[in-house]
């Protein structure tokens, strides 16, 4: 019988000699191809790259890993213009040069903060499944990514994106009817997670899993402490969010008609929500299995993943009583992430095997340290699946992360090329250099984000979760008041722009990166988390463009008869 390791080579080795046969096949031959692929994509193909484009390693890994660890806390139009870009065209919309470059930098910021999640996300799968460290993974990611990107372009990324969604939802879904029927009789995970369990014993899933949860100290899974007005702001921040994604904005420019491009939303939602309606259920079964699996359970008899994980650094335990037996309380069980003893690149192991660690141990009862990124990863060994499955959802994450990625770096590649070179420096560029210019900044850009998978500045879900609030905070306001307001002059866009961009950043920032001890409730503004903090920021955006606007000249005659003509189906030339 074939082990984990030797099915996920055989698994993810195939689904890369896909990826890179579709980037050779689909190669790039004019920016045209490159940017949009021509506008020739079908809606349903579009759907579905979308669909990958926007469910990223975020939703595939983090998500439900998010959810099991905070239960019911974790729940929480363009195409007419004709652009290639959003800030091409917040450029021509509001007449200004000064105005794209703010949108290029708005780009730049969102869409590095996004894919850092993702190069994060390829490093932990390759940490555990091919027995590197994250470091090496995230540099065979940027290897993957870049080759398919700079070759293809959108024409590649699009066509790959479809074989990636399709491994994706397959990888996250099997699991997820394997384990539902196994714990409760019912392979439709969405129902299953309500049911009754399979033991006879008539108790539901949701029930036994607050009992655990009472039992080892912990609130309530079902019970949630986050206040409402953040819950609120958080998913506003992840909704408007969604409608300022560049990477996500650019696929409605892949296809023929606005026709085509409203069916490719419906597709997508489609797709998105088969996935987002799974999660909440492998949550809960993943954070049953774990609990049922280790808790109380003496080290020595831990079936071998939990040896596996330990060894990644991603997952450990330390006997703080010296009884032998995994205690998990609530609390941290050490200081920061585990860092493992090595001599001669070799693991320094206990008396009772396990690895040792150089973190200091907290005061808490806790014994146990789990990454909350690995729980989709591990949940089919936690379940004792066969080894198949776990191989397939390896390949699955990894396409999740390479298919945003994938879309974030064209974003990027395009800002530089199109929007900064071709637009303000160099003008009369010809198609070929550009798309040279194009492929340069994309191979810049993997360079970047590689930095940021092996440096981010937060789990997974939690990165992702910040980039939707700066996208919410800085492009929405301008591209709803640039299509349906056409008195909106650029001083009002570009201030509220500027203005929402700074705040966000900056509340985020001093929570995250400079001052994280005091990333608590009781510090926040309103009640406010940093990943709620974008909806603030938009609506911010909003008070400060309508306010500047009145004090400078409406747009030009030309421009407001632009922003009228947009309500008709007749495509402006870009």
């Amino acid at each position: 019988m074939m082990d984990v390791q030797s099915w996920t080579y055989l698994l993810v080795g195939i689904s890369f000699a896909v990826y890179i046969g579709i980037a050779i096949w689909s190669k790039a031959a004019s920016t045209s191809e490159f940017y949009v692929a021509e506008g020739n994509v079908n809606p349903l193909t579009n759907g579905m790259a979308t669909a990958a484009d926007w469910m990223s390693a975020a939703s595939f890994l983090s998500m439900a890993g998010l959810i099991s660890f905070m239960g019911y806390d974790g729940t929480v139009y363009l195409r007419k213009f004709g652009k290639f870009t959003v800030p091409d065209f917040i450029g021509d919309r509001y007449y200004s040069q000064v105005a794209r470059t703010v949108a290029v930098i708005c780009v730049l910021i969102v869409s590095f903060t996004y894919v850092a999640g993702q190069m994060r996300g390829v490093g932990l799968v390759f940490s555990k499944f091919l027995e590197v460290d994250i470091f090496w993974g995230v540099v065979i990611g940027m290897a993957i990514v870049f080759f398919y990107a700079v070759l293809g372009g959108m024409k590649g990324i699009t066509y790959t994106q479809v074989a990636q969604y399709c491994v994706l939802i397959f990888a996250f879904m099997v699991p997820a009817f394997f384990i539902s029927m196994q714990l409760t009789g019912n392979p439709i995970p969405q129902i299953g997670f309500g049911s009754t369990l399979n033991d006879g014993s008539g108790i539901y899933l949701l029930d036994k899993l607050d009992q655990l949860h009472v039992e080892l100290g912990f609130a309530e899974y079902t019970s949630g402490n986050k206040s409402m007005q953040d819950v609120f702001f958080i998913t506003v921040a992840l909704m408007v969010g969604t409608a300022g994604l560049p990477h996500v904005i650019v696929r409605f420019f892949t296809v023929p008609k606005v026709k085509d491009a409203r069916i490719s939303v419906g597709y997508a939602l489609i797709f998105i929500a088969i996935l987002y309606t799974t999660a909440p259920a492998i949550a809960v079964f993943s954070r049953t299995n774990l609990i049922e699996t280790v808790s109380e359970q003496p080290y020595e008899q831990m079936p071998k993943w939990f040896n596996t994980w330990e060894e990644t650094g991603l997952l450990a335990w330390v006997d703080k009583n010296d009884d032998g037996r995994i205690n998990y309380r609530p609390g941290p069980a050490i200081e920061g992430a585990p860092s493992i003893i090595r001599e001669h690149g070799e693991i320094v192991r206990g008396k009772l095997g396990e690895p040792l660690l150089t973190n200091p141990k907290t005061t808490s009862k806790n014994e146990l340290y789990v990454d909350r990124d690995i729980m989709v990863l591990a949940n089919p060994e936690i379940a004792g699946l066969p080894n198949w499955v776990a191989a397939l959802v390896a390949a699955g994450g990894l396409a999740a992360a390479l298919s945003t990625a994938a879309g974030l770096l064209l974003v990027i590649s395009t800002a530089v090329s199109h929007d900064l070179i071709k637009k303000q420096i160099n003008p009369e560029i010809s198609d070929k250099d550009e798309l040279r210019y194009a492929r340069i900044s994309a191979a810049v850009a993997v360079l970047i984000a590689g930095y940021f998978g092996i440096n981010p500045p937060g789990f997974v879900a939690q990165v992702v979760a910040i980039a939707f609030g700066l996208a919410a905070a800085s492009f929405f306001p301008a591209i709803i008041l640039g299509i349906f307001y056409k008195k909106m002059n650029r001083e009002g866009a570009v201030a509220g722009m500027v203005a929402g961009l700074l705040f966000t950043l900056s509340y985020i920032v001093y929570f995250k990166i400079l001052f994280p001890e005091l990333n608590i409730p009781e510090n926040w503004w309103f009640g406010i988390s940093p990943e709620g903090i974008g909806t603030l920021g938009m609506l911010l955006n909003l008070v400060v463009s309508l306010t500047v606007r009145t004090t400078f000249p409406d747009p030009p005659e030309e421009v407001q008869e632009m922003v009228e003509s947009i309500r008709y189906p007749k495509r402006i030339s870009s």
